[in-house]
């Protein structure tokens, strides 16, 4: 491997670059939250950290709410990123709070545009974090699901699960839709105060059948190691 992980994070190696797709069982599920301990955790690294939103919904008035919180972040990690604007970290917006087909009115995607932006930000990190919207499935356009987007830019995916009732259903189909798809992926558990009910309702049934539980914030160092390595 180009890079060999050691844990005091003293020398860093990196001869190619690397996509990290972030995806979700659904809408509102920390998303955002965790591309951003992402990025600080690579930091803390010594790689050059990028992310890029390649689509928005519900922006109104230019606010596209999660990319300038990423931009915000970038800013700080990465001094490079200040000759860029907020356009090249989220190219594609639209106003309506929907799926991209919706919201679009059914306009076929722009991914040309997409892969220039995700080219023009590689020339200013080694680690970019590429941040969806919604679960797998949610439309882009009539041709395209989320799912297709990481393919299309030969990313490995982190799924950003839920801990609340439902989460073992959630979480096991979206893992087998990625399994089927043969993308190589980790995924994490990202637990809110309001979800302290896990360890009681979900969490016996993920340790009976061995399923590895990482939980984002407690365990983003290590979410890390396996991403890269992937």
């Amino acid at each position: 491997m180009p890079y060999i992980i050691v844990r005091d994070y003293t020398k860093v190696e990196i001869n190619v670059k690397k996509r990290i797709f972030v995806t979700a069982t659904n809408t509102d599920i920390g998303k955002t939250y965790t591309t951003k301990l992402l990025l600080r955790e690579f930091a803390s690294r010594g790689f050059r950290v990028g992310a890029i939103k390649p689509i928005e919904t519900g922006v109104i008035d230019a606010d596209a709410k999660d990319a300038k919180e990423l931009f915000s972040v970038l800013k700080e990690l990465n001094s490079e990123f200040n000759e860029l604007s907020i356009e090249d970290i989220v190219p594609i917006t639209y106003e309506l709070p929907a799926s991209p087909f919706v919201a679009s009115g059914g306009e076929k995607l722009d991914l040309d545009k997409i892969k220039r932006s995700i080219e023009k930000l590689e020339r200013y990190c080694d680690i970019l974090i590429i941040e969806g919207a919604g679960g797998l499935f949610v439309p882009v356009d009539a041709d395209l699901v989320m799912l297709d987007l990481i393919k299309e830019f030969n990313a490995s995916a982190l799924l950003v699960t839920h801990c609340s009732l439902g989460c073992i259903n959630d979480t096991l189909l979206s893992k087998r839709v990625l399994e089927d798809a043969k993308i190589k992926h980790q995924v994490a558990f990202n637990c809110r105060e309001e979800d302290e009910n896990f360890e009681v309702i979900s969490l016996p049934y993920f340790l009976k059948s061995g399923f590895e539980v990482m939980k984002v914030e407690e365990n983003i160092d290590t979410i890390c190691d396996v991403l890269y390595n992937l």
